[in-house]
């Protein structure tokens, strides 16, 4: 298992602090995994969710440091959206 996928599990975890969420939602980080968001937390499953957000390794980092703005992120075309836009907002607001 991946160092980057090992610290983003951590992350969101916090950031969850310990709940889940509503629904589901996948990050797919490009050439290294993916981590799925639902009502148990924050796990490594490349299973399919209401939401699909796509990103390089960097960016995903950015997102998880609060370095980059998710808003920002998808309409400079750095990460792309799939699914329940909804679902995707919940997730920005987590990371700001």
């Amino acid at each position: 298992m991946s160092e980057i996928l090992d610290a983003a599990v951590k992350a969101l975890s916090d950031k969850l602090g310990g709940d889940g969420i509503d629904g589901s939602i996948k990050f797919e980080i490009e050439g290294t995994g993916a981590i799925r968001i639902d009502e148990n937390g924050a796990s490594l499953d490349d299973s399919d969710a209401d939401c699909t957000i796509t990103a390089e390794a960097d960016v995903f980092q950015e997102l998880l440091s609060g370095e980059l703005n998710p808003t920002s992120a998808f309409m400079s075309g750095k990460i792309s959206i799939d699914g329940d836009m909804g679902m995707a907002m919940k997730l920005g607001a987590l990371l700001t």
